[in-house]
């Protein structure tokens, strides 16, 4: 089993900028491994959650969407099993609940998902 802990979500005016973390811990799951990536999701009330970065634990390699690629930067210290997502520029669109998730390379295929922070933009 493994826990996910997310920290660093909060309130920040548009244009701000927030950093979240998250802390995998537990045993049964190798953290840095072939086919194994860290990623953050986040999700509005009605909406689908959504992938917004993910990184390969073992090689480092990075995805974006459209919507915050050149905004959000992932990245991770596997000596510390945690992963850091970087906001910039931040929306008031940007507005959700941002979830951690241990992945399936190259796939949003959740193996396990934090808890959620809440991360707040106003205009």
């Amino acid at each position: 089993q493994v826990q996910l802990v997310e920290s660093g979500g909060g309130s920040v005016q548009a244009g701000g900028s927030l950093r979240l973390s998250c802390v995998a811990s537990g045993s049964g799951y190798t953290y840095s491994a072939d086919g194994k990536s860290m990623g953050w999701f986040r999700q509005v009330p009605g909406k689908e959650r959504e992938g917004v970065a993910r990184i390969s634990t073992r090689f480092g390699s990075t995805y974006y969407p459209d919507s915050v690629k050149g905004r959000f930067t992932i990245s991770q210290d596997n000596a510390k099993k945690t992963v850091y997502l970087q906001m910039n520029s931040l929306k008031p669109e940007d507005t959700a609940m941002y979830y951690c998730a241990a992945l399936r390379t190259g796939t949003w295929y959740v193996y396990y998902w934090g808890q959620g922070t809440q991360v707040t933009v106003s205009s």
